[in-house]
Formats: C-alpha cells, structure tokens, sequence
C-alpha cells in the first residue's frame, strides 16, 4: 500500500510505501528497491528519499507524485481523456528514463515490471518510473541471465516469457 504523508521539517508532500514483509519475497523486494533506486538519480524516475525498517515494518519515502499513476487515467472513468500532447510528454518521460537506466547509469538496470500503474505523474503530468522491486542490476557489456521470468501477466515481452532471459529490449 501507498499512503501520503507531509515531512515536518519542510512541510513536503511524500509518498510511504508500506512493502509486505510477511514473506522473504517482500524483503527482498524492499531491499533491491533501496539498492537500486537509493542511488538513481534521474527526472524521469521516482525518486527515493529515504527508507525505514523497523520491527517488521519496511516503509520507502518517495517523492509525491500529485496525478497519480497512469493507469488512473487509463481505466478511471471520472478522469479526463489525456490529449495527444501529454500521452507524448508521458511516454517520453518514461523513455528518457530507460534510456539512463539501461545506459546511462554506472549499472546497467532492468525493471521488469513497466506497466500504467508504475507509470507515475508530477504535476506536470510527466511520465515518471516507479516500483524497483523486481529491477535487477548488471555491469554493462554483461549478459544479464535470469533464473525464472517475473513481472505481470499481460505486461510481460513476449520474448521474456518465451525464453525467460530479461534484457534492456524485454
């Protein structure tokens, strides 16, 4: 679960993720998420700013992003069409921020799991990347090799779900 919450100090609106921990799953999760986000510095990706885990809870603060996911906009009735110029402003903020991830950070990182929900918005309704729980890190010029295909049904490459190999393509 997400909530909202407001910093004391500078009265910022922050995001708490509250990570399930009732499995060695969720603390893996938790832990690749503060690994690899913690260090991720880019405008097109959610940004981390600090973390707790604390008599078994494990909460991750995020910057607030104030429109919500993009899959709000794509399956909420209430919500207005977006028009052509902002689903381009959406996507090329999510494209920017792959590009760093797959070759612009010291790491080559694979997300494996983008989907409309972990497509976040600022006020500005710029695409932003969220959720690394289920990224992996790899040194450039590696094969990156996985031991069974993660993600969500339905979003996955069909290529992924074939072969069960994530690359910076799937």
């Amino acid at each position: 679960r997400v909530y909202k919450g407001v910093l004391p100090s500078s009265r910022s609106e922050v995001a708490v993720k509250r990570v399930s921990h009732g499995s060695r799953q969720g603390m893996r999760e938790f832990i690749a998420e503060i690994v690899s986000l913690g260090r991720l510095r880019h405008r097109n990706l959610v940004q981390l700013l600090g973390y707790c885990r604390r008599q078994g809870e494990l909460l991750l603060v995020y910057d607030y992003m104030p429109n919500g996911s993009l899959e709000k906009f794509l399956h909420d009735q209430a919500m207005p069409t977006l028009d052509w110029a902002t689903r381009f402003r959406i996507i090329k903020g999510v494209a920017s921020g792959l590009l760093y991830l797959h070759e612009d950070w010291e790491q080559v990182v694979i997300h494996r799991d983008i989907k409309a929900s972990n497509v976040l918005l600022d006020n500005e309704l710029i695409g932003r990347l969220g959720d690394f729980g289920l990224a992996r890190l790899y040194d450039h010029g590696t094969d990156p090799q996985t031991t069974h295909v993660v993600g969500t049904m339905g979003y996955l490459a069909p290529e992924l779900a074939r072969t069960g190999k994530a690359t910076t393509i799937t």
